[in-house]
């Protein structure tokens, strides 16, 4: 027993929802288990695509960095005991869906706000502002997404039909400055993913063209 207390908390990844513009923290979506794969995708931004030698090396901005992994969602072992999970054992895992697909909807009073508006003859509606979504992966991963593609498959259903086993696949796109800018909330945590990202540079380690069969360049 001693030595499992000792043992450390192995952290989960997930989503935050947040306040755009107080940055006070809506939901928390802790994904059940930790993704055995995730699967990243970055873009280069580059002047150079055009043929325009004297801009070949030159950056537009940031490159578009996108995200995906599939998550796993299992009520099972919550089943075996009903009044430790009541709610599972009421409503599977429902609610834990739920919370995945609440990020791709406008909520229900954003649809009759704008129904109401719509009523009263209003030809410009407002857009659907949604919360700032960040994608947790331990803290040198704290990254502003935009929510790109929500696949579920529903693998096993109790007696109700109430989903016990799913997988999710989430597609994200990551936003930089040149999505929110530099003011924004989400700029300001992807300048300092950023910043990580540069700090664990320094400690790569250093190779010698040595190891390429190179004396020197040519």
């Amino acid at each position: 027993m001693t030595g499992l207390r000792s043992s450390p908390r192995l952290l989960k990844c997930g989503l935050v929802l947040v306040d755009p513009e107080s940055g006070v923290l809506r939901r928390s979506v802790t994904l059940q288990y930790n993704p055995d794969v995730l699967s990243r995708t970055l873009q280069l931004r580059s002047t150079g695509e055009g043929g325009d030698r004297s801009e070949a090396l030159r950056l537009t901005g940031p490159p578009i960095e996108t995200i995906k992994l599939d998550a796993e969602i299992d009520a099972t072992d919550q089943l075996e005991f009903p009044n430790e999970h009541p709610t599972a054992f009421a409503l599977g895992i429902h609610p834990q869906l739920a919370a995945l697909e609440a990020i791709a909807y406008p909520s229900a009073t954003s649809l009759m706000a704008n129904s109401a508006l719509a009523g009263r003859g209003t030809i410009e509606l407002v857009p659907f502002e949604s919360a700032l979504t960040l994608f947790v992966w331990s803290a040198q991963r704290i990254l502003p997404v935009r929510l790109t593609e929500l696949s579920i498959v529903e693998e096993a259903f109790d007696q109700a039909l109430n989903p016990i086993r799913a997988k999710a696949s989430l597609g994200m796109r990551v936003l930089s400055v040149d999505d929110l800018g530099f003011r924004h909330k989400g700029g300001s945590l992807f300048m300092s993913y950023l910043r990580a990202k540069e700090t664990l540079v320094e400690l790569a380690p250093t190779g010698s063209i040595s190891n390429l069969g190179l004396g020197s360049l040519p």
